[in-house]
This record gives structure tokens, sequence and C-alpha cells, in this order.
């Protein structure tokens, strides 16, 4: 079957898929209410899912290994350790009144300007290797991860409460707002993308190979990964982190696509990705009646898949 018989299959799967959870339930009656709640929800799934599966295709092909995705870096670690600390020094009402546009900008704030400190420090600095950036983004995400868990283990069990919101993905209740401004900033990252598919193409050869073909390849990694950097950033501040999406859809994107090209690996691992959520979204309110998280089922998934992958890594 070829590529576009996969791309097409995929999309009609979404289409299908789309179609009840927008209409199952829904009547005359309720319509006004349901319909737009349930589109902003699928919205934020789209975004979401552009932002994993492009940020997971590229960072891989740039660090040429199939088990690293962006979490490495540390954002989603800085994310719940920005989100900690305003409630263990502010209280949860400050985190309450800050989770429109402020809470939205401070976080993606926080997480570029962390990312570009590691990224023009740790990277540019001498040619240092790209693995010196992943293993430092390790070491520092692990920091924040625990100083996050210190402030968590003290804090009141009802202010720990309100944080606990924050600690899972949730598109059930999207600021309809910050869709909007999340919709203009993908908009802007795919114009300024679009034509990075072709030289991604040929950075998947390897370093060597992409700067005899003529790449500028520290100018293109750091251009790649402060795009990176800004999609994690959006999709972990609009709906929560989601720690092995990425790795789940960008694998099955590259079995179902046996192509280098970027423009069907990305696109493939966008369309799973939204297949996943909306799926996993559906089962958790219409099987687990909202007892669980999709966060939860997607990195129980995710995870087992990633195991699966190491044993295989493995063997070779």
């Amino acid at each position: 079957m070829s590529n576009k018989k996969k791309i097409f299959i995929l999309t009609i799967l979404i289409v299908i898929a789309c179609s009840i959870s927008l209409f199952l339930g829904v009547n005359e009656s309720n319509i006004g209410y349901f319909l737009p709640k349930r589109a902003n929800k699928i919205l934020a799934i789209a975004i979401s899912s552009f932002c994993i599966g492009y940020s997971t295709v590229s960072f891989q092909t740039i660090t040429n290994n199939r088990i690293l995705t962006p979490s490495v870096i540390g954002l989603d670690s800085l994310y719940m350790f920005l989100q900690t600390v305003i409630v263990y020094f502010f209280g949860s009402k400050t985190l309450s009144m800050l989770s429109g546009y402020s809470n939205y900008f401070l976080s993606i704030g926080f997480m570029v300007l962390f990312s570009l400190i590691l990224f023009i420090v740790l990277f540019l600095k001498e040619n240092r290797n790209l693995y010196f950036l992943i293993l430092s983004g390790m070491i520092v995400g692990n920091l924040f991860g625990g100083m996050t868990t210190f402030m968590q283990v003290v804090l009141d069990p009802n202010e720990f409460f309100v944080l606990q919101g924050k600690m899972f993905a949730s598109f059930s209740n999207v600021n309809e707002e910050l869709l909007f401004i999340s919709i203009l900033i993908i908009l802007v990252v795919f114009v300024l993308t679009i034509k990075n598919y072709s030289t991604l193409d040929v950075l998947s050869l390897g370093k060597d190979h992409a700067i005899n073909l003529g790449i500028n390849y520290n100018h293109f990694v750091l251009k790649n990964l402060i795009v990176i950097s800004i999609l994690v950033a959006v999709s972990t501040a609009l709906t929560g982190p989601i720690t092995f999406l990425g790795i789940l859809v960008a694998s099955i994107s590259r079995e179902l696509m046996k192509t280098y090209k970027h423009t069907y690996r990305i696109l493939c691992s966008v369309l799973i990705g939204f297949l996943f959520l909306i799926v996993g979204q559906f089962l958790v309110e219409k099987v687990f009646s909202f007892n669980t998280t999709i966060g939860t089922i997607i990195n129980f998934i995710g995870g087992l898949y990633f195991i699966y992958l190491i044993l295989t890594e493995a063997k070779r």
C-alpha cells in the first residue's frame, strides 16, 4: 500500500472519530451547548497533535536517535516546577487567577527562555556535541523534578489538590481564548518550517553527510531546537504534559511510512497523534467516566511501547 493511501485511510478514520465525538448524543435541545465545547476540544487535540508530531520526528532526526523525545530536555519538568512554585509561594488562589493568559504566556516564556539558554550555552559554545546538550537537559530536568517533588510533599493537601489538575493533560476544559492564540503561533511556526522538510531529509543521513552536502548544521539544528521548544511549550501550556505520546506516534509513523521523506513522516505522526488523542478522550469520557485521564492512558501504552523499542534496539 502506498504512503498516500495510508495517509488517506488515517484521514478517513479521523473524520469518523471526529464525527462520533462531535455528534454522539447531540439533539436539538442541547446542540447549542455541546457542539461548541466539543469543537474546542477537537481543536485543542489538533494543536497538540501537530506540536507533538512535528517536534518529536524532527528531534529524532536531529539527534539521529529513534527513542529520544523533546521531553529529555526537561521542558515538562520545568512546566510542573513553575506551577508548583506558584502554589508553594503564592497559594492555589494565585494559580487559579493565572489560569488564563498570564499562566499561558508565563509558562511558554520560561520554557522557551530555558531552552534558549540551554541551546546557546551548551550547544553553540565550543561546538559541543548535541548529546552533551541532551545529557545536560536530562540532568537539569531531574533537578527540576526533584525540587518539584519536594515542594509538593510539604504542600497542604487542599493546595496540592488544585495543583494536581496541572499534572495531567486534559482536553475537557480548554480555554477558548488560548486556542486562537495557540493557532496563531502554530501557523507562524508552520510557515517558517515548511521549507525545513527537505533539509531534514538530508540531515537524516547523518551530521557528516549533511555538512558535506552543504547544510549549515549548527544554524539549522539551533533553529529547529528553538522551534521544537516553542511547540512543546505551546502544547504543554495549553493542555498539560503527555510524556510518551511523541515516541509512540513517531515510531508508528516510521513503521507505516517506509520513506525518508519527512513530509510523509511528520504528517503521519500528526494524524496518528490526532487519532490516539481523540479515541483516548472518548474512552476517558464514555468508558472510564472521567475516573482516569487521557495522559494516564497514553503514558501507559507509550511506556509499554518504549520498553519494546529499547528491547528491540538492544537486539540489533
